[in-house]
């Protein structure tokens, strides 16, 4: 899971509710200080939420964009219904839909971002939105992949979803403590703030909605091609870290060049650009919306 650098929201941003035409999603929206070039909604992965690009709020901002970063349906603040069909990723595609009608209001242009599985929901939107008009500027794919993940992680993700069948979320937080710790990988650790927030942020997930977004991680099918001919004439960028354990950065890259899209690598950041170098990311985000 991503882990935000810091909690504390900058003075630009603010803790808000969008209304929508598919109920209410919990979102940090900042807003520039000066002449506003544009807006952007950042959806978040698997087990994430809209804390995720905290660190991007103040650049991007500064930069000249209305952000608003949310919670999908299931995740964190936002909520969801025990219905698994609620979190089909077509349904999670049609909120972002509606979250980009409540945000037109807004005015200017919309830049879509998704990362990781939010990636392939806002796919999901665009491929449910065309052959018409797109009513996004761009799209940006951050640390997503063409299909199902990678097999090693497909395996740990395989784990989870069993786990849900028989354990409640405090049960498989736990364990997965004493896996981390047992392996060497909790060290070092987040500051005790982040810590705290990332275990009641666990705790928060609709248990359903793990279990239906993580199955379709480890089958997700390649949209590519799809995709490709859904967003003929609008610019898209495929983002990444140097590393990551979910999709190679080279299937990545492969994936960006199918798409005929803008490559960017981050220096020194694995799967979460965004949180892990939030500068360089948000430097490499307007520099492409610009």
């Amino acid at each position: 899971m991503s882990t935000p650098p810091f909690l504390r929201l900058p003075g630009c941003a603010r803790a808000e509710r969008v209304v929508t035409g598919r109920g209410e999603f919990a979102a940090l929206r900042a807003e520039p200080a000066g002449p506003v070039r544009g807006s952007a909604l950042l959806v978040p992965g698997f087990t994430g939420s809209k804390e995720d690009f905290i660190g991007l709020l103040e650049p991007l901002a500064a930069a000249g964009y209305r952000v608003t970063a949310v919670d999908q349906r299931g995740q964190h603040e936002t909520g969801g219904p025990d219905d698994p069909a609620a979190y089909a990723v077509g349904e999670l595609g049609a909120d972002v839909r509606a979250l980009t009608a409540a945000l037109a209001a807004d005015g200017g242009p919309l830049h879509l971002v998704g990362h990781s599985f939010g990636g392939q929901v806002v796919r999901e939107a665009v491929l449910a939105a065309a052959p018409g008009p797109l009513p996004w500027r761009s799209l940006t794919l951050m640390s997503t992949g063409p299909g199902a993940i990678d097999p090693a992680e497909a395996a740990r993700t395989k784990l989870l979803l069993d786990a849900l069948q028989v354990m409640g979320l405090e049960e498989i937080w736990q364990v997965m403590r004493q896996m981390e710790a047992d392996s060497g990988q909790s060290q070092p650790g987040p500051a005790p703030a982040v810590a705290e927030f990332l275990h009641r942020r666990w705790l928060a997930n609709v248990p359903q909605a793990l279990s239906v977004t993580g199955g379709h991680l480890v089958a997700a099918p390649d949209r590519v091609d799809e995709l490709a001919a859904a967003t003929a004439g609008l610019p898209v960028l495929v983002l990444s870290g140097v590393r990551d354990y979910a999709w190679p950065v080279s299937e990545q890259t492969g994936m960006a060049q199918r798409l005929g899209a803008r490559r960017v690598v981050v220096a020194d950041a694995g799967h979460s650009p965004n949180a892990e170098q939030p500068a360089a990311t948000a430097e490499a985000l307007a520099a492409f919306w610009a």
